[in-house]
């Protein structure tokens, strides 16, 4: 991660310089003080380039002058508009132009520290490589910023407004290595080894392996496993921040699907593509990572974070189309097609986590369905909810977070297309409607008016492309989202 430290404006002597600009206004400060010391480089380049400071605009130079090696303009709109997430967008733009940089100094004249701070986040987020198994990278094609030196008048301010960003995006980057890993490398042991690491953060970390799985009737999800050598885990991840005492707690749950890689099982997808299944974990790895940002950044809040860590393979042990599988719950299911397995991962942790904890609210993540890809793309993410308080908190977490939520329907007539001839449910109702009738599956493992909401993250948990807060590959997607609806909505 980018060192990143605080200091009073002054024109770097080398290295990068970002200047992100309010729309139309004037030149001030060190924009001014750097257009003079390049020979009014920057007020020719404004000139033919027809650069206004509008939002999302950039412009950048290469050896301007004045010992600077980059320079680069990113408009952040009209000042009065400037949400933390547009902030965040356009400190990530200008980084995204700068990599090549050693050093990179930020400013923006006049911004808040909030908003300045959340600059820096946004910029620390793009800079985000995974490159671990890189070992012929030519040089030149490596990024050289290693430190972001944030300018401000009261650099103290902007600090202080960066230390949780900071937890933040550590992580967020958590996730984004965890899914990121080949699926020979991160098995499901190895991903409980390693959130078992994060104990050092102050969280209670408990894994539970096959044995205990089977005692505590979690036959979902070790169907699911059966067919693999590489065993389940389940790991859970507590967090008690509150400051109550702990008989009273009743935490919020988060609870991901861990598939570190799905082949569909028996009923074995196409071989094209099939290498993307090894961010089928994602789900697990937004929790791990929002609950080591909770840890960090000291959260006053009770929460419980729980991992279905499982690979679904084929082999001569594999679970079969048409086996009957008890849950944790009690409530058997007719599994018709083995590559619909998430959902009997998250059935057992979820029947689990209200008889354990108690908790005031669940949310599940899943790369779930490939139907949700279809009916929302790669925008948003599919939410499901059966309390209509937790999902407008949802959506508001979304649009403040830029981790943004689509709400899909949940209704009788959907619940009807799963249920089975032989057994108390079948794990899928058919083509149509295959993101609802998935979640009308997870539903059933609702107990007690449970608030609960499901978030279908396929489309959304690996991208083909650039976005202003992660390059192409693992986005980190539902931590920033996560984190800010605990913020707003749960903590204190």
């Amino acid at each position: 991660m980018l060192d990143v430290v605080f200091a009073k404006p002054a024109l770097p002597k080398a290295g990068g310089l970002l200047l992100l600009v309010a729309e139309d206004e004037p030149q001030a400060g060190l924009w001014a003080e750097a257009d003079a010391a390049t020979g009014g480089a920057i007020a020719r380049a404004i000139a033919v380039a027809g650069f206004k400071g509008g939002k999302g605009q950039t412009l950048s130079l290469i050896a301007p002058g004045a010992g600077l090696s980059h320079l680069a303009l990113v408009g952040l709109g009209k000042r009065a508009e400037i949400t933390p997430l547009g902030a965040a967008e356009a400190g990530g733009r200008g980084l995204a132009l700068l990599t090549q940089a050693e050093t990179l100094a930020l400013a923006a004249p006049g911004l808040a520290p909030d908003l300045l701070a959340e600059a820096a986040h946004g910029a620390v987020l793009r800079g985000y490589r995974f490159d671990r198994y890189r070992t012929r990278e030519k040089p030149e094609d490596k990024p050289k910023l290693a430190r972001l030196s944030v300018l401000a008048e009261g650099p103290e301010k902007v600090k202080t407004a960066y230390a949780p960003l900071e937890a933040l995006a550590e992580g967020v980057f958590f996730t984004r290595d965890l899914v990121s890993e080949p699926a020979n490398v991160l098995t499901p042991a190895e991903f409980a080894d390693r959130v078992e690491k994060l104990g050092e953060l102050g969280l209670k970390i408990e894994v539970f392996e096959p044995k205990a799985l089977a005692k505590l009737g979690f036959g979902a999800l070790l169907g699911v496993a059966q067919g693999s050598a590489n065993e389940p885990r389940v790991v859970a991840i507590s967090w008690h921040g509150s400051g109550a005492r702990k008989k009273d707690q009743k935490p919020l749950a988060f609870i991901g699907k861990g598939v570190t890689f799905d082949t569909g099982g028996i009923s074995i997808k196409p071989a094209a593509g099939m290498e993307d299944m090894k961010w089928d974990m994602a789900g697990a790895g937004t929790v791990a990572g929002l609950m080591a940002t909770l840890a960090r950044r000291k959260a006053k809040v009770d929460a419980i974070g729980l991992l279905g860590l499982v690979e679904n393979m084929p082999s001569g042990t594999a679970q079969r189309p048409g086996d009957v599988v008890t849950s944790h719950s009690g409530q058997t299911i007719e599994v018709i097609n083995t590559d619909a397995e998430g959902r009997l991962v998250l059935a057992d942790l979820m029947s689990w986590c209200q008889e354990e904890f108690s908790p005031r609210l669940m949310i599940d993540l899943a790369t779930l369905t490939g139907a949700i890809i279809v009916g929302l793309g790669h925008e948003h993410a599919g939410l499901f909810a059966n309390d209509d308080e937790l999902a407008n908190r949802l959506l508001e977490a979304g649009r403040m977070s830029g981790d943004k939520l689509w709400r899909m329907p949940l209704a009788e007539a959907y619940d009807r297309l799963i249920k089975s001839h032989i057994a108390d449910m079948k794990n899928v109702g058919g083509r149509p409607a295959g993101a609802i009738t998935a979640a009308q599956f997870l539903q059933r493992f609702v107990r007690n008016g449970t608030p609960w909401a499901h978030l279908d993250i396929a489309g959304m948990a690996w991208s083909e492309k650039d976005s202003p807060l992660a390059a192409k590959g693992a986005s980190g997607f539902g931590v920033r989202l996560l984190d800010r609806l605990v913020a707003r909505f749960y903590e204190g």
